[in-house]
């Protein structure tokens, strides 16, 4: 595939700190990049400077002529005075540009030819029901409301919306998946999966990784590291790379040792074989060792002990405003216990938090809560950081010390565990980058003890090394933890019970992981369906009914263009699945592609999918038109 865009020998320092140390990236065509690295170590300088929106301190970056490019970086800004509608549309300037130009030529241009081919590339007639499909799966807002009037989670659905629909060359997401509930990210996967364009996408979440990524770029020491295949692929591969590293410094090492006793030694001659032998030694031990990565040893104070009463919820339901929350929700903790909490935003997962904590009573039903029980809670706004203190005074409040059970641990101690080196422990925190404070928050909280740990959405902001430690840290845990969270990875390792809220005042039990919850769901709703087509066949049978003709519609005209777009892109994307099908047909193939098995899988499914709602669209369209003709005629 031809390269589309090429960073080459990026360099960029801040404060005489070296962030992209000649850091070089290839993006080609169809690229499906999942680009991962600790929190701080460049990825969004990177993306800006991919995106055209900052440019190194040296080094270049080449596109191809008319590369378009869409961007979703972490701190986005929608301008406040516009509506929801309005906001998204404004990803799609390009496309409603030429569409607007088109419709205004006059009948005889010649350019409606070049105008039409360039809107059919871009699947300019199929905009808005783009759009709409955007929206609905994301759950934005209602497209009349003005911005300034949403929530931060809301803006953020409305700015990945607008990044999304104009299909650009290279769409650039820089964590799409934060604060998005799991339906949506589902959603956001799957049209990764079956965009034709290239993508490059930052997220802590390894599931969606593992599900869309096609190649993984890890930024590490300010260098990018390159390695085929999806997250899984990468941590194999990652510590293959690690471990010849390590043996090529043993050796160094052992090299070292042994030219260092024949220096002291010191040879009775200088000939030219010594002197040849000496300048070898120095510049072996001129080279640096490589850098390795520190994992956070994050320590959770260990929790006083529990009670024969943990907590209890007996049937407990919650009605606001007129509208049922929950009901009927009976929970009963024990030491050692695990729940995960998911579902939908706005379903009323934190308010059964706040219940839980006593913060507020449930409509119906009682919560008992032991003598012993101490909560600690970390809540989804998290805490306030003064931007002028250090993080040793943000940490300490005063005192020296973080008190682990009948032990005294020292602040800068408990600082290291949650890696931070001892300049950044004295700097102010209004230079940490966004990682760093949410480890400081972490660390805040977390140092407060208790035996019954409560976090809504712990995952959001922290990267990789940094979550699979906590994970670590709360299944150590010996107390009771509650977690609300979207990233189904980290539900899956860490709880050992979910409660879904399903939607429709409707929660779930499940004890298990996430993944056992969902096959459970899928298994009850097939055999929901299987009965209702039996009930439905047996109605029918014995008292058919008459279904009543609708009216037809008409297409409008950018329906009509689009319909005749959608046999051509369906006939190209079933080229692509017999050339996929065909490949695994080969005899030789293991031979040829055994190494592209699971990439070529991924893809022959993803243009499975394409072709379904391609052919779904175009029914939908076709029975549009068919009805319109058949109501014309006298």
């Amino acid at each position: 595939m031809a390269a589309i865009l090429t960073a080459s020998e990026i360099v960029v320092e801040y404060n005489d700190r070296l962030i992209l140390d000649h850091a070089s990236l290839t993006i080609d065509e169809q690229d499906g990049l999942g680009m991962v690295g600790r929190n701080g170590s460049g990825k969004s300088t990177l993306l800006k400077i991919l995106a055209g929106l900052q440019a190194p301190d040296r080094g270049e970056v080449s596109g191809r002529r008319g590369l378009v490019i869409g961007y979703l970086p972490q701190a986005f800004a929608l301008e406040l005075e516009r509506t929801v509608d309005e906001s998204v549309r404004d990803g799609a300037r390009q496309v409603l540009e030429l569409i607007a130009e088109f419709e205004a030529l006059p009948a005889i241009s010649p350019k409606h030819a070049e105008l039409e081919r360039r809107i059919l590339a871009l699947d300019g007639w199929g905009l808005d029901h783009r759009i709409a499909s955007a929206m609905a799966h994301l759950n934005c807002p209602e497209p009349e409301r003005l911005i300034g009037t949403l929530s931060g989670g809301e803006q953020r659905r409305v700015a990945l919306c607008r990044a999304i629909i104009s299909r650009p060359d290279l769409l650039i997401l820089d964590e799409p998946t934060n604060h998005l509930d799991t339906e949506s990210i589902e959603w956001i996967g799957e049209f990764l999966q079956a965009y034709t364009g290239a993508f490059l996408v930052v997220t802590h979440d390894r599931y969606f990784l593992d599900r869309t990524a096609r190649r993984i770029v890890e930024l590490s020491g300010g260098t990018v590291y390159s390695y085929q295949g999806n997250y899984t692929d990468y941590l194999v591969a990652r510590a293959e790379r690690e471990s010849a590293t390590e043996l090529a410094e043993h050796k160094r090492q052992m090299f070292l040792h042994r030219e260092l006793e024949w220096v002291r030694r010191g040879p009775q001659a200088r000939t030219t074989k010594s002197k040849s032998r000496l300048d070898r030694y120095f510049e072996v031990a001129g080279k640096t060792a490589p850098d390795s990565d520190k994992d956070v040893e994050l320590v959770i104070p260990p929790p006083p002990p529990l009670g024969n009463r943990v907590a209890e919820v007996v049937n407990v339901g919650m009605e606001i405003e007129g509208r049922v929350l929950f009901s009927g929700v009976n929970l009963n903790f024990e030491a050692g216990q695990r729940l995960g909490i998911s579902g939908r935003n706005g379903l009323g997962k934190t308010t059964l938090l706040r219940v839980l904590l006593s913060q507020i009573p449930p409509t119906i039903g009682t919560v008992k809560i032991g003598q012993l029980t101490q909560f600690n809670y970390v809540d989804q706004g998290r805490l306030q950081l003064n931007e002028e203190r250090t993080v040793l005074e943000e940490i300490g409040d005063g005192t020296e010390f973080v008190i682990f059970g009948e032990q005294h641990l020292s602040l800068r101690a408990y600082l290291k565990r949650f890696l931070f080196s001892d300049d950044r422990i004295a700097s102010q925190v209004k230079y940490l980058s966004g990682g760093e404070r949410s480890r400081l928050l972490l660390a805040r909280i977390l140092k407060n003890g208790g035996n019954f740990l409560i976090l809504d959405e712990p995952t959001n902001d922290l990267d990789l090394p940094t979550l699979r430690v906590l994970e670590e840290a709360l299944i150590a845990f010996p107390g009771v933890v509650v977690v609300v969270s979207h990233d189904r990875y980290f539900l899956n390792r860490v709880c050992t019970s979910i409660l879904a809220f399903e939607g429709e005042s409707r929660v779930t039990f499940s004890v298990g992981d996430y993944d056992y919850y969902v096959e459970k769901r899928s298994r009850l709703q097939d055999d929901a369906r299987h009965a209702s087509a039996s009930g439905s066949a047996k109605t029918a049978s014995a008292k058919p009914e008459k279904i009543p003709k609708a009216r037809p519609l008409r297409l409008s005209f950018k329906e009509s263009r689009e319909l005749d777009g959608l046999e051509e892109m369906i006939v190209g994307v079933e080229e692509n699945i017999a050339k996929i099908e065909a490949l695994f047909a080969d005899p030789e193939f293991h031979r040829k592609n055994g190494q592209r098995t699971t990439a070529l899988s991924e893809e022959l499914g993803s243009l499975k999918r394409r072709l379904a709602e391609l052919y779904e669209r175009w029914e939908a369209l076709e029975a549009i038109r068919s009805g319109a003709q058949q109501n014309s005629q006298p």
